[in-house]
């Protein structure tokens, strides 16, 4: 699932990989039946790849992360979530282009 510059986020490290982490940190919900996910999928690879070592980049499935994905309210995936020093700070639901979600990390990091 997640390729080297991608974590996969669960409940379980939730905490530890995304909430204690400083700097900005992204995490793809999404589900593998999703299609627009799978559109958006590559996007979030090139993005880890393009900021590796500037940014984290997590993808958490919703389907087998429910606590975290329903704490943050996510109802409709894809929705990225951009996280500053472990606190949301922006989201975007919906499947949108690079150029878009590239600009949402170049206005937090």
């Amino acid at each position: 699932m997640a390729g080297r510059d991608i974590r996969e986020i669960t409940d379980e490290n939730f905490a530890d990989e995304i909430e204690a982490s400083e700097g900005l940190a992204i995490v793809d919900f999404w589900a593998e039946w999703c299609g627009p996910c799978r559109m958006v999928g590559p996007i979030v690879e090139e993005l880890a790849q393009e900021y590796e070592g500037k940014i984290k980049v997590g993808k958490l499935d919703v389907d087998s992360n429910r606590v975290t994905a329903g704490r943050f309210n996510i109802r409709s995936i894809p929705s990225i979530l951009y996280f500053k020093d472990g606190e949301v700070v922006d989201q975007v639901v919906g499947a949108f282009p690079k150029k878009y979600l590239e600009e949402k990390i170049l206005e937090h990091v």
